[in-house]
């Protein structure tokens, strides 16, 4: 089957963010699919940028195709990331018939955040007589006017509103990220057999041979390995809660001094955070730089839970799929998870403790709870997160369950 993949953010384990693409297609690719990924030539989400001189530039990665358009780059999400969109968009649409004559796609998947790429992938999928499947990784526009401000009669929501809703309409399955986003679907037009959750994974090859974590990591942990480490990784933004989180760290010193708080990452709010810690003598917060992707196994193993959280969003009422959800669960580690949400995969597979993040009392008890189990139920725990990743979540088991909505 030919597999034509347009996704304008679209990386590979070397670029970086987004993943998702990479790894579904490399699974395609050994199950002996021909995948082609369209991609900008730049991304904020990246690490590493292609260098790209001309439009449609073709370059092999792991036996995936990748065609580069060229985009511009942007900072922020202003006026020149809108203008980014139009150039990726239009570019597809104009040359919509070359490609689906050149590539001769089976199926079009269609997968960005924003949903006007909708139009240029139902109008190949129609010249190739083509499958169409819509894939949504974030609700756009729902993000950008409950949580970005935006007036839903702003012209660019309402040119997003359309797309979403066509994309609904025309596509032949739709495939989402969010487990309960279904709903929201439907009332914009999606017809329900065509809903289909698949999440994010683990690719079970980089949990076999990790690369080591920094010396800096290495020295803090061995200094510290007597004492129950609350571990949190990833991105220190306002949206990530942090400050909350140290609010938690303050009141558990009073009670338990053997209990630490690891904050590995970055962000721009970590100075400010560092700060606080200092200022208010919170001696039970530690703060760590990111590690790589691949040393991400690593890491978890000095982890005796893993604490997830962020602060409250309208947004959260379709679910959670974020990276480091299925990380610790495949790390086998016991699992906080402080969203205001549904019901997460940490209750289902009951590898962990929900709280709201909200209550302080709720999350402390939750970590305390968990702190003074015995090892063999904490691993317990542990266990059934990292036996339910690997029956569901891995991308070769993902990649099989998109071929069969397929």
């Amino acid at each position: 089957m030919n597999i034509l993949y347009i996704d304008h953010y679209a990386g590979s384990s070397e670029m970086g963010m987004e993943f998702r693409p990479y790894y579904l297609s490399r699974e395609w690719v050994k199950m002996g699919h021909s995948v082609t990924v369209i991609a900008g030539d730049y991304s904020h989400l990246r690490k590493k940028n292609p260098e790209v001189k001309s439009d449609f530039q073709r370059e092999i990665i792991d036996g995936i195709e990748y065609i580069w358009l060229i985009t511009g780059e942007y900072e922020g999400n202003g006026v020149k990331r809108a203008i980014t969109m139009e150039r990726f968009v239009r570019k597809l649409l104009i040359h919509a018939k070359n490609i689906a004559k050149k590539w001769k796609p089976d199926v079009v998947i269609a997968s960005s955040t924003y949903p006007l790429d909708t139009y240029p992938a139902q109008k190949i999928a129609k010249y190739a007589k083509a499958k169409y499947i819509h894939e949504v990784h974030d609700m756009w526009p729902a993000t950008l006017y409950e949580v970005g401000g935006m007036s839903r009669k702003h012209p660019f929501v309402v040119a997003m509103q359309i797309a979403e809703n066509s994309a609904y309409k025309h596509c032949d399955k739709c495939v989402a990220l969010l487990p309960y986003s279904k709903d929201y679907m439907i009332q914009h037009g999606l017809a329900p057999e065509k809903f289909i959750n698949i999440q994010n994974g683990v690719v079970e090859e980089e949990w076999d041979s990790p690369i080591p974590i920094p010396e800096e990591h290495k020295d803090f942990f061995s200094r510290h390995k007597d004492q129950f480490i609350v571990g949190y990784f990833g991105g220190h933004a306002l949206s990530n809660a942090l400050g909350k989180s140290l609010d938690v760290a303050k009141e558990v010193l009073k009670i338990d001094k053997n209990i630490i708080f690891v904050f590995v990452g970055d962000g721009v709010e970590k100075k400010k955070l560092i700060d606080r810690a200092k200022t208010e003598n919170i001696t039970n917060a530690f703060f760590l730089p990111p590690v790589p992707k691949k040393a991400v196994p690593s890491l978890l193993k000095h982890f005796d839970c893993s604490y997830m959280t962020g602060l409250p969003s309208p947004l959260y009422r379709f679910g959670l799929c974020l990276n480091k959800m299925y990380d610790s669960m495949m790390a086998g580690i016991p699992i906080i998870c402080a969203f205001d949400v549904p019901r997460t995969l940490v209750s289902i597979y009951n590898c962990g403790r929900e709280c709201n993040p909200s209550d302080t009392k709720e999350v402390i008890e939750s970590i305390l709870e968990i702190a003074n189990m015995d090892e063999q139920e904490r691993a317990e725990i542990g266990k059934n997160g990292l036996q339910a990743v690997k029956e569901h979540f891995t991308y070769k088991q993902l990649a099989k369950e998109f071929i069969d909505c397929i």
